[in-house]
């Protein structure tokens, strides 16, 4: 046997997809090891627990994370048709699935991967590097070998910036205690930083809409807060979504009533932003500068969406699109521009393949700065590409996929790549409000008098996470 066939798979990341992977590695009877960089399963996820999934539970289990669930015997299976948060994700079915008698004592926590690459081999060499098998180190110094290895890290702890030309603005490392990471918990554990307060959110996303919706509430329950959205693009009409003609209603519902929210004046829409600086004002603020446009608010919550960390694989050979940051096969196929989460083709093991053989970026990290994934892609990528690994290629390519459409032709953005531009709908724009705006009061300081198109405010806790 050789050292590379003897070592085991590793998958990185024990959130959904992560453990999904794992769920069909043990029904193939491979080895693995799984290594979670947080604490505890699913981690990042347990960051936003309070926030609900609008995809019901149908198409939040893995089949073979249910085989196995259902042999393990005690596991009662949630309404398949109900919306579960994502505290409901872990607590009801990933939690339970590391229990299993196939998982359990397979999972590393506190183990972060910071660099894979081939025992001997820089991305240079060539000759006999198949053979050698994959090295994985840890933040802690420790080392492993793998016989494959299937990358489903996420893009969480990778958000991407503020600046509205891809770097961050002028001032946004200084002013980072200003500024809040996506999905934050409005209405519990975060509740005093933004009631009564002034916030601006940044971004297009489903992320944005989730919390600008909490903010909304808040407002109503606490005097003096106050709600700003600030975005790059002028059409809106790529996040208020399909609405009635959505596959998956708690996301159409989503958008229709952020639309009423805005429309109703308790949340400003300032678009056109293009952020270029931020800077703290004498009063313990930051100010959002554009050109001659200036936002004051005591809080920016980032949703501007995320992107992929290739640095740890950087001695491996990736094939990676120059614009999605994808596979190069796979980036036409997820291409926010042209497609939504529901209209993204099946693909599998030889989308997601590298020339690095047996590496497979899979789930939300697969998908590049595209923000159109939904879990259940990501559970026919983890089958597919474990099908591979396993030597049975007719099952890995025999790919099939059931996705809700969206009732938009173009971007319904979820949890991803930039949800600050992507996209476009099929149906009319939403007719702009505009409200004058005096100086020193209201979303912008610096404005004179001066009119600024808004379109405003709504109320519900939905995400597009990973859903």
């Amino acid at each position: 046997m050789s050292e590379q066939t003897a070592a085991p798979v590793v998958v990185i990341g024990a959130g959904p997809v992560g453990l999904a992977a794992a769920a069909h590695l043990a029904e193939r009877r491979l080895d693995f090891v799984v290594l979670e960089a947080g604490p505890s399963v699913a981690a990042a996820i347990d960051e936003w627990r309070h926030v609900k999934l609008f995809s019901p539970w149908r198409y939040d289990i893995d089949s073979a994370a249910r085989r196995l669930l259902e042999q393990a015997g005690g596991w009662n299976e949630p309404e398949l048709g109900t919306l579960p948060t994502g505290g409901d994700l872990i607590d009801g079915y990933l939690e339970p699935l590391t229990k299993t008698p196939e998982l359990s004592g397979r999972i590393r926590y506190d183990a972060e991967v910071i660099a894979v690459t081939r025992v001997g081999f820089d991305r240079i060499r060539t000759a006999g590097r198949e053979a050698a098998p994959f090295l994985v180190r840890l933040a802690d110094g420790s080392e492993l070998l793998a016989s494959a290895v299937i990358d489903a890290a996420g893009t969480w702890r990778r958000p991407n910036v503020l600046g509205g030309s891809g770097i961050p603005a002028r001032g946004e490392a200084s002013t980072a205690d200003h500024i809040a990471s996506a999905l934050p918990d409005v209405l519990g554990r975060d509740r005093e930083r933004f009631a009564g307060r002034r916030t601006a959110v940044v971004g297009a996303g489903h992320s944005a809409s989730t919390t600008l919706l909490e903010l909304g509430e808040l407002a109503d329950e606490v005097p003096g807060t106050e709600v700003l959205w600030v975005v790059r693009g002028t059409d809106q009409a790529r996040t208020y979504g399909g609405g009635e003609a959505d596959e998956l209603p708690a996301r159409g519902a989503l958008g229709t009533r952020l639309k009423k929210l805005v429309q109703s004046g308790r949340v400003q829409l300032v678009s056109g932003f293009r952020t270029e600086e931020l800077a703290p004002t004498t009063d313990g603020r930051v100010e959002l500068v554009a050109g001659e446009q200036r936002v004051v608010v005591d809080t920016v919550v980032n949703s501007t969406g995320f992107r992929p960390d290739h640095d740890m694989v950087g001695e491996l050979r990736l094939d990676l699109d120059p614009i999605l940051g994808s596979t190069r096969t796979l980036a036409p196929l997820i291409d926010p521009n042209k497609h939504s989460c529901g209209t993204v083709p099946p693909h599998g093991v030889d989308e997601l393949a590298h020339p690095e053989p047996g590496y497979y970026a899979v789930g939300a990290k697969s998908y590049g700065r595209a923000p159109t994934f939904l879990l259940a892609t990501g559970y026919e990528q983890a089958r597919s590409v474990v099908a591979a690994v396993a030597g049975d290629w007719e099952a890995a390519r025999d790919v099939q996929l059931d996705l809700p459409e969206t009732g938009v032709c173009s971007s319904n953005l979820a949890f991803g790549g930039s949800e600050d531009e992507a996209g476009g709908c099929c149906g009319p724009a939403p007719q702009a409000v505009e409200i004058s705006v005096p100086a020193g009061r209201g979303l912008a300081t610096g404005i004179s008098g001066g009119l600024l198109t808004v379109i405003e405010d709504t109320s519900t806790k939905q995400s597009g996470c990973c859903n």
